[in-house]
């Protein structure tokens, strides 16, 4: 069972790539939700005022993906397309990758722009500093504070990492592990007497 994934650590510093005049700056970006895509967007128009065009490609998720590329008025699938080709090869998700360009007079053709934004966005991938996340699942576990003991003995034992918890007379923690472990992690607590786990959406 395949339970890690890569994706960027951070925003590195923008890369220049130039091709006949025409300046392509790469950005990356790394991201969790659609949501966030056209607010980097507004921030780059606004530091390339003089650009035509802010093409990007992104990929969210690792078992039900969600990617778009985005040609911003280039001809069709001459930039989103291989910008979302190198976040395939570089085998990574919850990325962002924008490539801005600024026409330099010389039209480079359909050819010339796929193999640019291309280049870009490799220069751009290169200069990331690529990392590798486990996927987790997250688990409610439910029980009355008279069984605490028996929930934390089991948290210490197994080295399982709390996210949240609330304790009052009736308590709630939230725990990660990693995918692979999740199933006997469930079987265990769904054992024990009066507890109650189930897995968090």
């Amino acid at each position: 069972m395949k339970d890690t994934y890569k994706t960027i650590a951070f925003s590195p510093e923008e890369i220049l790539f130039k091709e006949k005049g025409s300046k392509f700056f790469g950005y990356a970006f790394p991201i969790t939700s659609e949501e966030e895509v056209k607010p980097i967007i507004e921030v780059l128009r606004k530091k390339h005022p003089t650009a035509c065009h802010y093409c990007y490609a992104y990929q969210i998720g690792t078992e039900k993906i969600s990617y778009r590329a985005n040609d911003d008025g280039e001809p069709s699938n001459s930039a989103g397309t291989p910008i979302y080709g190198q976040i395939q090869s570089f085998d990574i998700t919850n990325t962002l990758i924008v490539i801005v360009r600024i026409f330099g007079g010389t039209k480079l053709g359909v050819g010339g722009l796929i193999t640019a934004y291309k280049t870009a966005a490799q220069l751009t991938l290169e200069n990331c500093e690529i990392i590798e996340k486990t996927i987790d699942i997250h688990f409610l576990v439910s029980f009355d504070y008279k069984n605490m003991n028996k929930v934390m003995r089991v948290i210490k034992e197994k080295n399982i990492d709390i996210v949240s918890q609330k304790m009052e007379m009736s308590c709630e923690i939230e725990i990660k592990t990693r995918k692979k472990n999740a199933e006997i992690l469930f079987e265990i607590f769904n054992s024990l007497y009066e507890i109650d786990i189930k897995i968090k959406e």
